[in-house]
């Protein structure tokens, strides 16, 4: 089976999780960052948890998942440590046409979360269809070796120079060819060595 990747907008969308322990806790955590408005039915919660509860960030119940927890959900996490529920939740789902993701078991999953390697906005992610999350995440640590926190602020740099070469009145064809050239590892090396240079000039200035 192929799967189809994409990055989903989930900011102010009403997402579930079943489960608040250490399995269902950075599932909660990733759907706070992605702005998802999240709800979590679990008769326990990890401390995390419980803070992000009491804080406002996710809203707990704290009692045994029943079939109405479903309804307006745009997305389900079961994170229980129960396969029995976790299949149940992800059956229901199936008929109500919501997506479900049951941690840590493929069979019960409409999504994978991928390994993630994040430099600001840049976010490079890897699957492996669930045959192989190890893998996965050797190939993050890699990526993360060859995409360093730097790549982060260079893409902000990029993303303001191509607002700014939309606003302008350059020929499509010339922006394009531009943006390419912007986004080149030569011209990313350039820039890195140019940010070096200015260190090293502050620093004499200061000593």
């Amino acid at each position: 089976m192929t799967l189809f990747p994409m990055f989903m907008k989930l900011e102010g969308r009403s997402c579930l999780v079943v489960g608040a322990g250490t399995i269902g806790e950075p599932k909660i955590g990733s759907l706070i960052a992605a702005g998802a408005s999240v709800r979590v039915v679990a008769l326990h919660a990890s401390a995390a948890v419980t803070e992000w509860a009491r804080t406002g960030a996710i809203t707990w119940e704290a009692r045994a998942f029943n079939g109405a927890d479903l309804d307006n959900t745009f997305m389900v996490i079961a994170a229980t440590n129960s396969r029995d529920l976790n299949a149940a939740i992800f059956h229901e789902a199936r008929q109500r046409n919501i997506l479900c993701n049951v941690v840590d078991d493929p069979e019960y999953c409409d999504f994978y979360y991928p390994a993630i390697v994040r430099r600001g906005d840049l976010q490079i992610a890897i699957s492996t269809n669930g045959h192989s999350p190890a893998l996965a995440q050797r190939i993050r640590r890699e990526l993360e070796i060859q995409f360093g926190p730097e790549y982060g602020e260079w893409l902000d740099e990029l993303g303001r120079t191509r607002q700014q070469l939309f606003a302008s009145k350059i020929d499509p064809e010339q922006r394009r060819r531009l943006l390419h050239e912007l986004a080149s590892r030569e011209a990313f090396k350039k820039a890195q060595a140019a940010e070096s240079n200015l260190e090293a000039s502050t620093m004499e200035r200061i000593s």
